[in-house]
């Protein structure tokens, strides 16, 4: 696995400004064709006899952390490899776009502008500027009505971009859209994990490491901290730490978990932050916490690499299958097969699932419209009836038409600096009990 930043932690680090809008009407393909519609197999804009294109958008080249989510344009690329190498999709080779967003909110935007003139759709976005959609929601599609540029996210961090209605997250937002203009929203927040820590410890209370670097990218952290609090798991410490803070500003943090006698403890920051807690605790002798908590962002050799023999007994949780288990399932070895061992993160999976996802709505338009239907309104259409999508086995099953979060996870821990599977003990297989979601009712939306 290659190196990577938690999403919202580099959220934190970065402010952008949103450039002046600007109105973009497109009438014609890119390619310069007569617009011959539903029937032709030039029916949409990126659609030719041929090809389907697509566009990646993400986050890559930018002055605080290189290569941030090249993970996605790798997984995405690696997809369409295995796709066109097995036939392609409605007998099209897929031709893949990279639009660059920079951690920035016009790069974001001019790369959705672009996208909406030249591709079919956008596949893996990963980006977390993505705060005004307009041109996503009014692109004009080749019969010329703004139909909207139908979009595949990995990750959506902007409350607008959340709730974009042509989007269709391979990882459902927290916010329940329906309620964002409530007194109090609504999120759905996932305490799989937390249940299975109180059944194994009983009583557990400890740290809550928030963001500070904006309000934003705290908020993105309340929603699952408070669910976890209010099922037991109380705060002896909430600390917020920036996402730039040396090891040396964990000092006071580990002090009062040794005064507090905490049992628990997890940052919402990047796994960098994960090593700087853990060494900090070895280096003081605290040694009364059971659980040190983490997501995705830990699922990284680097956390290994990085954080040594301090990070022996890490939890970390994930959503889709752990690579070690690749031959437990034929999509997740092709995953690890086209995108490569050395290449392969957590950004790279499940863009790869948002392909599977992107495919699975082209084949159910093509299955009532023909391979020659194929029309950004009817992929669009097709979406609302994708409600049991686990993109062949390597995530767990998932809402996605609906947009509602995965009860689904699986469950590691560091031993032996090795990520080792803990629950469910059975391999290629997920928790998914419908307890694991949480709703909780949140003012955090201005």
């Amino acid at each position: 696995m290659r190196f990577k930043w938690s999403a919202h932690a580099l959220r934190a680090i970065v402010i952008a400004s949103l450039a002046a809008s600007v109105v973009f009407s497109f009438t014609l393909p890119a390619n310069g064709l007569s617009p011959r519609g539903p029937g032709s197999p030039n029916s949409e804009i990126g659609i030719s006899k041929s090809q389907i294109r697509i566009g990646v958008m993400a986050d890559v080249e930018n002055p605080f952390q290189p290569g941030l989510f090249e993970g996605s344009v790798v997984g995405i690329k690696a997809f369409a490899k295995y796709i066109n190498k097995n036939g392609g999709i409605a007998g099209r080779k897929l031709v893949v776009d990279f639009y660059d967003s920079k951690l920035t909110a016009d790069a974001s935007r001019n790369g959705i502008v672009q996208a909406c003139a030249k591709d079919f759709a956008l596949v893996g976005t990963t980006s977390l500027f993505v705060n005004n959609i307009s041109d996503m929601t009014s692109c004009v599609d080749q019969a010329g009505a703004p139909t909207g540029l139908p979009d595949f996210p990995v990750l959506t961090s902007e409350p607008v971009h959340q709730c974009s209605p042509v989007s269709y997250p391979i990882n459902p937002p927290t916010l329940d859209c329906a309620t964002q203009g409530d007194a109090e929203e609504t999120y759905r927040a996932q305490v799989g994990p937390a249940r299975y820590y109180l059944k194994k410890y009983k009583k557990l209370s400890g740290a809550y490491i928030y963001p500070s670097d904006l309000k934003a990218a705290k908020n993105s952290q309340v929603p699952l901290f408070t669910a976890y609090q209010k099922l037991g798991i109380k705060a002896d410490v909430d600390a917020d730490v920036s996402a730039r803070a040396p090891q040396s500003v964990y000092t006071p943090i580990v002090q009062q978990m040794k005064s507090a006698g905490s049992t628990y403890a997890r940052s919402g920051l990047g796994f960098s932050s994960t090593v700087s807690l853990r060494k900090e605790a070895s280096l003081q002798g605290l040694d009364s916490v059971k659980v040190w908590d983490c997501s995705l962002q830990c699922y990284n050799q680097s956390l290994i690499s990085e954080g040594g023999t301090a990070v022996e007994n890490q939890y970390v949780y994930t959503a889709f299958l752990p690579f070690e288990e690749k031959q437990k399932n034929p999509m997740l070895a092709n995953f690890i097969k086209y995108t490569g061992a050395d290449n392969a993160d957590g950004f790279a999976i499940q863009a790869w699932a948002a392909g599977l996802l992107f495919k699975a709505g082209v084949e159910d338009v093509v299955a009532s419209a023909g391979k020659n239907g194929i029309t950004r309104a009817a992929l669009l259409k097709s979406m609302a009836g994708i409600n049991n999508f686990d993109a062949s086995g390597i995530i767990g099953k998932t809402n996605v038409g609906a947009r509602e979060p995965s009860p689904c996870y699986v469950l590691l821990k560091v031993k032996n600096s090795k990520f080792v599977r803990v629950a469910p003990k059975k391999s290629g297989t997920f928790n998914c009990h419908a307890k694991n979601i949480s709703t909780i009712k949140l003012a955090l939306i201005d």
